[in-house]
């Protein structure tokens, strides 16, 4: 069983270049999700997908959870046998720690593809703010895959192209959009050491919410636009899969970005992760449970 480990900070794409991956694998192919929230969300984006998927939920696999995470990885191995497994770690989590996990129990080869937004990846650098957690996604990626590339223009992607190769010499980049690679990825098993174990996780302020029934699709796609806007503090990443008076939908904050496109398949309740810094949960919790009084709850 060969392993990847996909990380990237949030919004990067991580989810999307994994079910790329897997549609185009004729491998049988495991996927190891961990959100950081207490409601799981991308597990159930891959499992609509037809993607195999278990999910490890509240909390972060590099900590609280790195019990649960070498249980998995041992029943994964033992009992499901997959050709590939791939490890989503939640955007705030650094692979060093998953990579120390999967040394333990001796499971080779792995291989670590990280992946940016060309949009924000230079601006966070140059300010410094995620300082050794940043680096530690991309010193220890064998493949960088830089996303996003239709939203800037052609400097700043050579921009980010250079500053990856300035931290990790060794690392195969490709420009990307939507996170999808044109033909096959270099099976690349790394024998130089990697950078070591880092800072497990960078620590922000979560919130996690989930209730039934319906909700209204224009006061859902206000909320997150508020979130946006600053309402309920600097929210870093959101998002949320609804299901409303006009289907079912997934919605996407990252970074002042919103996404909101349709979902697969009917859900049984409605779930929202929310990740940032100085969270105004008390006005999160009035807004979002005026959704649904009844039920709401986090």
């Amino acid at each position: 069983m060969r392993t990847t480990v996909v990380c990237g900070m949030l919004g990067s794409g991580k989810t999307t270049f994994i079910k790329n991956y897997v549609k185009d694998s004729g491998e049988k192919v495991v996927v190891l999700v961990n959100d950081f929230g207490q409601a799981g969300i991308d597990g159930e984006i891959f499992s609509a997908g037809g993607i195999e998927a278990i999910e490890l939920p509240s909390g972060c696999i590099c900590c609280t959870l790195k019990f649960d995470l070498m249980t998995t990885l041992r029943k994964i191995r033992d009992t499901l046998t997959p050709d590939h497994l791939m490890i989503e770690p939640s955007g705030v989590a650094s692979p060093s720690c998953v990579l120390e996990s999967l040394d333990a129990l001796g499971m080779k080869p792995v291989s670590v593809i990280g992946i940016v937004d060309a949009t924000e990846f230079v601006e966070f650098h140059e300010s410094g703010m995620y300082g050794a957690f940043f680096e530690d996604q991309i010193v220890n990626s064998d493949v960088v895959l830089v996303n996003k590339t239709d939203l800037v223009d052609i400097e700043m992607t050579e921009k980010t192209v250079r500053l990856i190769e300035t931290m990790n010499s060794l690392a195969v980049i490709f420009k990307t959009v939507n996170a999808s690679v044109q033909g096959e990825l270099p099976d690349i098993r790394r024998e130089q050491p990697r950078a070591g174990y880092q800072t497990p996780h960078f620590h922000f302020d979560t919130a996690s919410y989930k209730w039934k029934g319906a909700v209204g699709s224009t006061q859902i796609r206000n909320i997150f636009e508020e979130m946006a806007l600053g309402k309920y503090g600097n929210i870093l990443r959101a998002k949320a899969l609804v299901q409303t008076g006009e289907g079912t939908y997934r919605l996407d904050l990252s970074y002042r970005h919103i996404d909101s496109v349709p979902f697969e398949k009917a859900i049984s309740e409605n779930r929202i992760v929310i990740i940032g810094e100085e969270l105004k949960k008390e006005i999160l919790d009035a807004d979002l449970g005026a959704l649904n009084p009844k039920n709401a709850g986090h």
